[in-house]
């Protein structure tokens, strides 16, 4: 029998090697954010040619790959389960799919065949003494494409953190490796405005100690988090790990004592954030990083005790209905994690959702607390399940609130320019009867 070091020898593979592996109509599998892999996805993209009908599905891609341009669509092409600012020129424009889903439910949809899983190419940690690689960056949906995948080619850097948890791939399991050693790519934390500052306090200061929490990517998440630093025995069970996050262990003010999941531990499904934060995560002892339908599920992640989960929108409409994915029809970003936290601190005992947004856009010209929302926007997250909504103006609260005590609270929050137009709405659409 080989050991693990023969099998990984004998899978080690030049990136234009490991694209033999590939078939054309193929659906290759890649991580969140950072866990993608730049040197086979680079390698891919400069051979796109050499496919047909070739799909790369990801939830976040950060980088501007080849296969991103109009010219390669026939070959290869992105499946946006979530747009960003790589995928969504090629998402507005018609050249890059969408995939519309719960991000707890991605793992389920490849489980069930309801979306191929062909390939996967993952960046992966160094393979540990027992023959594991830790997909620490990108957790996700990876694992369970590595599961159900024909192909299964991990990119390794001794860059990327060994992590616990369920994270984990055997050398058996991989049919290529291809090595790297480039940097980690860093994304820093977004800048804070005053308005992003008003939200943050307005929601710190309905956090208490011994909340367990969950914050995602942006300026106004990360102003609650720089107002978080005092508070005490703070608990972490989250989609996304980043450096706001690390600020408050730092600060003493995360220690995952008091939680009712998982105490002890914090818990997330991928990471985003600097050097720093991949080396704080590596082998350490606190951290966990697990699949998405585990630290997405709403029934497991409500299984913390107040839960606070903190989520950005782009409209609101006076029943507090979300649109937090698309300007009009034209697709933004995706639904992500909001409705599975939103509906996870609903089933929380003593949880709080906030659906957060600046009260304006362009500059003060536009509400983004509408009648209605626009024509066309893809609803995210139902009236039946918002609760706090969050604006530099103040707190409205909804659930168990009428369709007229709703629009009073969500006017009430608008900016004031706006508020007279918002009553004159809500008595045509006969909301104040």
């Amino acid at each position: 029998m080989q050991t693990v070091q023969q099998l990984y020898e004998s899978r080690r593979s030049s990136a234009v090697d490991a694209l033999d592996h590939v078939r054309d109509g193929d659906m290759i599998i890649v991580p969140t954010g950072v866990g993608e892999p730049p040197t086979l996805l680079t390698a891919l993209s400069e051979h796109c040619h050499r496919f047909s009908d070739v799909k790369v599905a990801q939830i976040l891609a950060l980088r501007k790959f080849g296969y991103f341009s109009r010219e390669c669509h026939p070959h290869v092409r992105h499946a946006a389960l979530f747009f960003g600012g790589a995928s969504r020129p090629g998402g507005q424009g018609g050249w890059c799919d969408f995939i519309p889903n719960y991000f707890s439910e991605i793992p389920v949809l490849i489980e069930r065949g309801l979306m191929p899983a062909d390939v996967v190419f993952a960046m992966a940690s160094p393979m540990s003494a027992s023959g594991h690689f830790a997909l620490s960056l990108g957790t996700d949906y990876t694992m369970a494409g590595v599961a159900k995948a024909r192909v299964v080619v991990l990119e390794v850097n001794p860059n990327v953190p060994f992590t616990h948890g369920q994270c984990h791939v055997h050398v058996s399991q991989v049919t290529a490796v291809v090595e790297s050693d480039d940097p980690i790519l860093e994304v820093g934390l977004p800048v804070i405005g005053p308005v992003q500052q008003a939200i943050g306090g307005l929601v710190a200061e309905h956090i208490e100690d011994g909340a367990t929490l969950q914050i995602g990517y942006g300026g106004i998440p990360d102003a609650v988090v720089m107002q978080l630093t005092g508070k005490r025995d703070l608990g972490i069970h989250t989609e996304m790990l980043g450096d706001g996050i690390l600020t408050l262990v730092e600060s003493g003010a995360v220690t995952n004592r008091k939680k009712t999941l998982l105490p002890g531990k914090m818990v997330a499904t991928f990471a985003l954030g600097s050097r720093k934060l991949y080396e704080f995560m590596h082998h350490n002892p606190m951290l966990e990083m697990h699949p998405s339908n585990f630290t997405n599920d709403p029934y497991i992640a409500g299984q913390n005790d107040k839960l606070v989960t903190i989520n950005a929108s782009l409209q609101v409409d006076l029943l507090g209905q979300c649109g937090s994915e698309s300007i009009g029809h034209l697709p933004y970003s995706g639904t992500g994690g909001q409705v599975d936290f939103v509906r996870a601190a609903n089933r929380s005992r003593g949880g709080k959702s906030f659906i957060v947004l600046p009260s304006t856009a362009k500059n003060g010209t536009v509400s983004r607390i509408v009648p209605t929302l626009s024509p066309g926007t893809h609803a995210t997250t139902s009236k039946n399940d918002v609760n706090y909504v969050v604006t530099e103006w103040g707190v409205a609260q909804l659930r168990g609130k009428s369709a007229r005590q709703r629009a009073r609270e969500l006017i009430a929050i608008a900016h004031p320019d706006f508020r007279p137009w918002l009553r004159e709405e809500a008595e045509r659409m006969c909301v104040f009867g």
